[in-house]
């Protein structure tokens, strides 16, 4: 999961994140190419949105796809398979913007707790994962098989609590303008009860957007 430490997006600048169709590979197989050194083939992919038990997102800039993230389900733990920006597009808050919307569409799915793998080296990714609450907890030997890095094993746990809850929202609330949702289905109930804050404008359609 190689992403860089964030910049905050330009005034103005909107980001659409929805899910993941095979009409979005094309864009996604080159940024891909671009940020890891051993990339997923597109037949990966095509498996991987087969399967009932995944989220695969994409963000956009205008028609532009300039992100990706994925994660799977594994009883009640979420696994992120994979969050990627566009290099030219890094460091603006796609990488938040798209982990936010898979923690509470991992919601949906019943997680309870999420994990991931991140390269020792990578500090910038390891930062923002932190900020949604991950810790390390353990380390997978030589895991990166283009240059045998170690990856750091990161979770974060107790993730339908109120307390994690607020922290979501906090973050949510920090980007702006608020994310274009499309064709994504509603958050999770809060769970203390409350209503979950909700920018204007930033929740359109429901399954099978763009």
């Amino acid at each position: 999961m190689d992403v860089r430490v964030e910049r905050p997006a330009p005034s103005g600048l909107v980001v659409t994140v929805s899910p993941m169709r095979r009409r979005h590979l094309p864009a996604v197989l080159a940024i891909e190419a671009q940020v890891h050194p051993r990339p997923w083939s597109s037949r990966l992919f095509d498996d991987e949105l087969a399967r009932s038990n995944r989220v695969y997102l994409v963000a956009r800039v205008g028609p532009t796809v300039v992100g990706y993230a994925g994660l799977l389900m594994i009883v009640d733990d979420g696994h992120v398979t994979t969050v990627a920006v566009d290099p030219v597009w890094q460091r603006r808050g796609v990488a938040t913007r798209l982990l936010v919307e898979l923690v509470r569409q991992g919601h949906l799915l019943g997680a309870n707790q999420l994990t991931l793998e991140v390269r020792m080296s990578n500090t910038g990714a390891q930062e923002m994962y932190r900020r949604f609450g991950f810790s390390p907890a353990g380390a997978r030997k030589a895991y990166y098989t283009d240059n045998a890095e170690d990856a750091l094993v990161m979770w974060a746990h107790e993730i339908t609590t109120p307390e994690y809850a607020v922290r979501l929202d906090d973050i949510e609330a920090a980007l702006m303008p608020a994310t274009d949702r499309q064709g994504l289905p509603s958050p999770a109930p809060h769970p203390d009860g409350a209503s979950r804050p909700v920018h204007r404008g930033a929740d359109r359609g429901r399954m099978g957007g763009p």
